[in-house]
């Protein structure tokens, strides 16, 4: 693999930061650790330091470019546009390859290269989670009985599914030939948060839209990407290239319910090879990118879904408030899409920030640093709790994930559902 090219020359970023400060107020971590080290110019100033030689990469280091939580809060403020997120990606690599990656780490990204592996591993956790984990009916997910390796009890994590989405279906599902488009699930989706595969094959049912389930694909490579594993980044987008490439022109759209992995696939694959001198990929990723879609971003503009939901006539009782995830509003200006097919079914109410970061963070955050994930989503939980809503909907399982536990551990009311399972609900209506 080649090195990074000069797009991502750690001294003439750091020259070309004015200091302004514009970036602090909205930054994540610096919200919950307000040290001007773990802040965008902070972490610039550093990275320029090391570039000059000034600083070594030792595990102070380590442990501050580990706490970004890569939301481009200060990317979309920044009067001069400086890429904070992707050189705090690019030092991750540096980290990566000094200090090595966590077993843990390595079993995770294993599994995501190794899909049938996966499949196997989550069967046996389904079988098998009663052991460790206990359900929470209310909000689908389980809570660890006692600690477990990196994962601390009494907390919400990601219920299992006893087959996968991918699993669930044929490979082609026909439901009237008024289009056709394939569906990219998104592992979260696909093993844990099932209900939102399957409320999109509703949807698309309804629509008389088939289907065409890419049962080769891979895991978009975004947990590796962020934790600076290259190597498995990649592998897997290479071959989600080539797999896309063979089925593209049949299919009107790839639609992909999921926030992080529609970014990862749409904008980081182009950037990641074209900052590794690799152009050729990077073309082909962006060649493709005109037919892939966030789903309810190709709903709302592309079907008649909304007519569909505002002639049925129901109103439901459920008050909604919408959560921006950073991958869906900052990197791909997809906000209104969601909202526009939620409020003909549903009552929506605004929170007074939805474009806060909820606090996520990445694989690094949620095991080895989950206290900042933890204070991170503390003031996103109030928040969605003063709107007074039932149900807070964000397309993002990452987001889902940080939320489900936020809300759980402020006791609130409010559940937590992909803004497709919310417009399936709605059909059966």
């Amino acid at each position: 693999m080649s090195e990074p090219k000069n797009l991502f020359d750690y001294t003439k970023i750091s020259d070309d930061c004015i200091k302004c400060g514009k970036c602090i107020p909205v930054c994540t971590i610096h919200n919950v650790n307000a040290d001007e080290v773990t802040s965008p110019r902070g972490f610039i100033d550093l990275l320029g330091a090391h570039k000059r030689g000034e600083l070594e990469l030792d595990r102070t280091a380590k442990d501050i470019f580990e706490s970004c939580f890569l939301c481009t809060n200060c990317v979309d403020v920044c009067p001069n546009s400086l890429p904070t997120d992707m050189v705090i990606e690019e030092v991750r690599k540096e980290i990566a390859d000094k200090y090595g990656i966590a077993w843990f780490k390595k079993l995770f990204f294993f599994l995501l290269r190794h899909r049938t592996i996966m499949d196997i591993a989550s069967k046996l956790g389904y079988v098998f989670k009663s052991c460790a984990v206990k359900t929470d009916e209310k909000r689908g997910g389980l809570i660890p009985r006692f600690n477990l390796p990196i994962i601390k009890k009494d907390r919400l994590l990601p219920s299992m599914a006893s087959t996968s989405v991918l699993n669930s279906y044929p490979e082609n599902i026909d439901h009237g030939g008024k289009g056709r488009v394939a569906i990219f699930i998104g592992c979260l989706a696909n093993y844990n948060y099932t209900g939102i595969g399957h409320g999109l094959v509703k949807i698309l049912k309804e629509l008389q839209i088939d289907v065409f389930f890419a049962k080769d694909q891979k895991c978009c490579a975004a947990p590796a990407y962020f934790t600076g594993d290259f190597r498995t980044v990649e592998v897997l987008a290479k071959q989600n290239i080539e797999y896309f490439e063979s089925f593209i022109d049949d299919v009107d759209a790839i639609i992909i319910p999921e926030a992080t992995c529609s970014a990862m696939i749409k904008h980081d694959w182009a950037v990641f090879f074209r900052n590794r001198g690799e152009e050729e990929w990077a073309q082909r990723a962006e060649k493709l990118n005109e037919k892939i879609f966030m789903a309810t971003e190709w709903l709302a503009n592309h079907t008649n879904l909304s007519e569909i939901l505002k002639e049925k006539g129901v109103k439901s009782d459920l008050l909604v408030t919408y959560h921006d995830p950073c991958h869906a509003r900052k990197v791909q200006g997809v906000y209104k899409e969601p909202r526009n097919l939620l409020q003909q079914t549903y009552q929506l109410k605004e929170m007074s920030d939805p474009n806060r970061c909820c606090g996520f963070g990445g694989v690094t955050i949620q095991t080895e640093k989950f206290h900042l994930a933890e204070a991170a989503g503390k003031p996103k939980a109030a928040m969605i709790d003063e709107t007074g809503a039932d149900v807070v909907a964000a397309e993002c399982s990452a987001c889902r994930m940080q939320l489900g536990n936020a809300l759980y551990q402020a006791d609130s009311k409010a559940i937590f559902k992909n803004p497709i399972e919310l417009i399936a609900e709605a059909l059966d209506k």
